[in-house]
């Protein structure tokens, strides 16, 4: 007989208290609970499956970058905002020395080889593919209700170029007199009318009706640029800087994640991240507020066997209205907005010191890795790891 998520994860917990914490502590002494935090993770995610064998017969032999790996997971864990509070740590605490893979102060690496080691894992997706691969095996046998997608800001410490665009507060307006015709927003205003302009074509969202995956994330910007985003209370707030984009299933688990430019709207990732998700699990509803509510997100939504929930956009004098069911399913997605608030204050999101689009991903993959073991053991009975 099967056993289904919660009871694997409740096997997984007993095995892990039982078992594997008692062997620790008569070596290690006693754990505290982030130390057991940092077990659990590395117990449950496969690092070893994406780190490169040494190079022992080339040049120098490399450092242990499994151990180093596990040390980025424990930055994440142990609330580090930089490296070298990670590396102060691995000096003088033995615990989590032990834990990571190294047995004495001498054998921790310096700070230049963890940069190094940053870059590789960075340049091979690593902090990628593990998460990928730990919700496929998390989540293959279980039938996932909804889905909610969202962006959330990611501020960067680097310069961006001169010729990135700017938010459209901040560019010069000029006001040019509009030509005759019916209003937008208005009926027959989809129609072209004589003297006016006709609706954009070979958009980037028809573009991806008709793309592959590796090619639609190949076509979004990636660019540290300005974004602007209206918060809750309907106020815009600018940053310089990045976005994250993500799929987060009921549970609170992340399911798939994109970085782009701070400049590119959330409907732009929509399609991709929809793709993304449908190949790693298997769900029923997509939830998305208004930036999302555009004809081509939903037909594609529909074509993937989805039934998509978006919050109607204000187009037009009679705006498509959510039923009373779709409503009580759309107040779901809040889950993701809480998810983005653990993400930034627990998880590193909020102190991004790298520079360049692969390392920030990198960054807060470390941070999204971490974060969804920390969900799938809060599944067990009694809603806390420990």
């Amino acid at each position: 007989m099967k056993l289904t998520l919660r009871q694997q994860l409740t096997q997984f917990g007993q095995v892990l208290q039982s078992n594997l914490f008692p062997l620790l502590e008569e070596e290690l002494g006693e754990l505290w609970e982030p130390a057991k935090r940092l077990v659990a993770t590395l117990e449950m995610i496969p690092l070893a499956r994406f780190i490169p064998a040494s190079r022992g017969w080339i040049g120098r032999p490399s450092k242990d970058r499994l151990a180093i790996a596990s040390a980025f997971v424990a930055k994440m864990v142990y609330g580090f905002s930089q490296t070298r509070q990670v590396l102060e740590a691995l000096r003088q605490d033995a615990q989590l020395r032990r834990i990571c893979g190294w047995e004495s102060a001498r054998q921790v690496p310096h700070e230049s080889t963890f940069s190094r080691a940053f870059e590789e894992f960075a340049r091979m997706e690593l902090p990628q593919f593990a998460p990928e691969t730990l919700v496929r095996e998390t989540q293959k046998d279980r039938l996932i209700g909804h889905i909610a997608r969202d962006s959330t800001a990611i501020e960067a410490r680097e310069q961006f170029p001169e010729s990135a665009p700017k938010p459209a507060a901040a560019q010069p307006s000029a006001r040019v007199p509009r030509k005759r015709g019916p209003k937008p927003g208005r009926r027959g205003a989809h129609k072209r009318w004589k003297g006016g302009k006709p609706l954009p074509v070979n958009t980037r969202l028809q573009r991806q009706r008709s793309m592959s995956l590796p090619e639609m994330l190949a076509d979004l910007p990636r660019g540290c640029d300005l974004g602007g985003k209206k918060n809750s209370h309907g106020n815009t707030q600018y940053w310089r800087g990045y976005k994250l984009h993500w799929d987060v299933a009921d549970g609170q688990i992340p399911i798939s994640a994109v970085l782009t430019s701070a400049s590119v709207h959330d409907s732009q990732v929509a399609i991709p991240l929809a793709t993304m998700s449908t190949q790693r699990v298997i769900y029923c509803y997509e939830l998305m507020d208004a930036a999302y509510d555009a004809a081509h997100i939903l037909d594609d939504s529909r074509s993937k066997g989805h039934i998509p929930i978006v919050d109607p956009a204000a187009h037009g004098e009679n705006p498509r209205q959510l039923d009373w069911a779709q409503t009580q399913r759309y107040q779901e997605r809040t889950m993701i907005e809480r998810v983005n608030a653990r993400l930034k204050d627990e998880f590193g999101a909020r102190n991004v010191r790298v520079r360049g689009a692969a390392k920030v991903m990198a960054h807060l993959m470390f941070g999204v890795l971490a974060l969804t073991v920390d969900q799938l053991l809060r599944l067990r009975p009694g809603g806390k790891p420990w």
